[in-house]
């Protein structure tokens, strides 16, 4: 397979393995990738597992024909990657090995030898020189292991990733990547989502054409999608609506409930509701739709005075990977001595931002009038933003949207005719209550200052304290006028035809204008409001939160640089350039600051 011109695929299948790291299944197979590329000096990419050893010098020779290898680069020494370092050093006795400092302690610990007088140890900001390619070296520790390094080809504008973005299954299967890539994830690197999050950074300043990861099929179009799924993974932020209903049942009685409750929940708007019997089901597989979706059901019993142990191996998967910005609703059975919702609300202690709903579901052997009520109500408290997004249901008059008006950060949406826009604001104010007016504030030089002038409609979404960072990327970061904000989403639209954010917003109001105000280098807008709609009871996300909370802190500890004022990003450099551009938040030099 060629990657480029220079870069070929010299990997291997593995159909024979069912269960990889010993936990995870894997009906498809596993691919061990390896790489070879090919310049005055050629250079080999890891090592494959010890089981496809012949096959791997086979497609080493068959790629090279009567060269030889003169580097073998160790990114990671998980033994499905290499295992086979002796077996290559013994084919091909003049070639050195370039690895991390401890990835060499890790050699001496699996194969008795750090091979020293065959080392190139090299480390963050370290290059390797092959001719017209330049291998650029960055550290990625904990990502998942502590030697980790990635590579990146600045000729080609290849990133070899290690195990970032790899995915379950060979090769040779034709499946969905973002599934697999999924379960993947979470299961071999979900408790390390800092760290990943760490190593994007770092891509950010890399233009990267491919990338080339240890496990799943090289990645060469789309890079956005993979890197925006890597983004809300590592970042712990739900990939998509919906309620997950988890559940163990020893009797059938729990169970009935929860398909009581399913039904519920997709009668009431809910987009999507996944049930797992986590005695039965892949559990991995229920860990990545925990991750996946919004908000979580668990359903037990009470068991030796705790809870049934496939319950508990469930939360302990959750919580041993950060799981968190979660909504979670709790139902115990139990038939003297109810204690699950107690266990396992207690399971989650050290958990970040998880919210319980308010109703807990007691079911006393079987369900009742009581626990049928309380089962009504956990749903009315999970499906309220649901209804209030479908027009058939929502409220469009709940004047307390308006309540959700401080000092806050708001995404204002507009449509140029052509295309929905949006940006942040926090210049949100209502000036009268009889009749009840708003005034928005908007810098003019923001192109929905413009389209508003000429629209004279606008929504104003109150984003909540669950809004990620990604929410101020996209819509704060960069013009209306050159990106379609929405270009990735299908948006929600209020009566007035604008969008509406369907996440990350406790409520919006549609708004007319009524009259603007020239204020030099902004203009105010004063509006009255056409639809207000209040979809869950989250606080609205204050300047200061977000600042506190949010905004990720720059690491410029020990760096020599400067750094953006606006969204964090390091340029590490003596001088920073007049038309330097942030290539995160696209602001230019005058946003940045020197490190002290």
């Amino acid at each position: 397979m060629f990657i480029t011109d220079d870069i070929k695929y010299i990997g291997v299948n593995d159909h024979k393995v069912d269960l990889f790291e010993g936990q995870y299944r894997v009906p498809s197979g596993m691919a061990y990738n390896s790489y070879a590329i090919i310049d005055e000096k050629i250079a080999i990419m890891d090592t494959v597992d010890q089981n496809f050893t012949h096959e791997w010098l086979d497609n080493i020779q068959n790629t090279l024909g009567a060269r030889k290898p003169d580097y073998l680069v160790v990114q990671h020494m998980e033994p499905d990657h290499s295992a086979n370092i002796v077996n290559f050093i013994k084919t091909y006795p003049e070639a050195k090995i370039v690895a991390s400092a401890k990835a060499f302690v890790m050699m001496k610990n699996f194969f008795g030898t750090d091979f020293e007088d065959k080392q190139i140890v090299v480390g963050e900001g370290s290059t390797l020189e092959l001719g017209r390619h330049t291998l650029n070296f960055v550290t990625a520790p904990m990502v998942h292991w502590p030697e980790v390094i990635v590579t990146y080809d600045s000729a080609d504008k290849v990133l070899f990733s290690a195990d970032g973005f790899g995915k379950f299954g060979a090769l040779d299967v034709e499946e969905p990547w973002a599934d697999e890539a999924r379960r993947y994830y979470l299961g071999i690197v979900g408790k390390y989502g800092a760290q990943v999050q760490a190593l994007l950074k770092k891509a950010a300043g890399l233009d990267i054409a491919t990338i080339c990861p240890l496990h799943g099929p090289v990645l060469k179009e789309n890079l956005g999608y993979y890197l925006d799924l890597y983004n809300t993974w590592s970042s712990y932020q739900p990939e998509a609506d919906g309620i997950v209903v988890a559940y163990t049942s020893v009797y059938g009685n729990t169970k009935k409930a929860v398909l009581a409750l399913a039904e519920k929940l997709k009668a009431n708007g809910c987009p999507k509701v996944v049930v797992h019997d986590l005695a039965r089901c892949d559990m991995a597989e229920a860990v990545a739709d925990a991750f996946r979706y919004s908000k979580l059901v668990l359903a037990t019993t009470t068991y030796n005075a705790d809870i049934f142990p496939f319950m508990r191996e469930f939360i302990d998967h959750l919580t041993e990977r950060n799981f968190q910005n979660r909504t979670v609703a709790l139902i115990e059975n139990g038939s003297w001595a109810p204690l699950a919702a107690k266990v396992m609300r207690e399971m989650f202690g050290a958990s970040k931002n998880i919210t319980f709903t308010d109703t807990t579901v007691k079911i006393l052997s079987a369900l009742n009038d009581e626990s049928s009520a309380q089962l009504t109500s956990m749903v009315d408290e999970l499906c309220r933003e649901y209804l209030a997004r479908q027009d058939e249901t929502a409220n469009k008059n709940d004047l307390t949207a308006l309540f959700n008006i401080g000092y806050g950060l708001y995404v204002i949406t507009s449509n140029d005719g052509k295309k929905d826009n949006g940006l942040i604001v926090n210049t949100v104010t209502q000036v009268t209550n009889t009749p009840n007016r708003i005034a928005v504030t908007i810098n003019k030089q923001n192109y929905s200052h413009h389209i508003i002038k000429q629209t004279g409609i606008m929504n104003i979404n109150c984003l909540s304290v669950d809004a990620p960072f990604k929410v101020f990327e996209v819509f704060g970061f960069q013009s209306g006028r050159n990106v379609d904000k929405f270009a990735d989403c299908t948006p929600l639209r209020s009566d007035n035809g604008l969008v509406f954010l369907p996440r990350y917003i406790n409520s919006f109001m549609s708004l007319k204008v009524e009259q603007y105000i020239d204020l030099d280098t902004h203009g105010m807008f004063i509006c009255s409001v056409t639809e207000a709609r209040v979809l869950n009871d989250r606080e609205t996300m204050t300047y200061t939160y977000y600042q506190n909370n949010v905004k990720p802190k720059p690491e410029t500890e020990g760096k020599k640089g400067y750094v953006c004022k606006i969204c964090g990003y390091v340029y590490e450099g003596e001088e920073l350039p007049e038309d330097y551009i942030c290539p995160l938040c696209k602001h230019g030099a005058a946003d940045f600051e020197e490190i002290k």
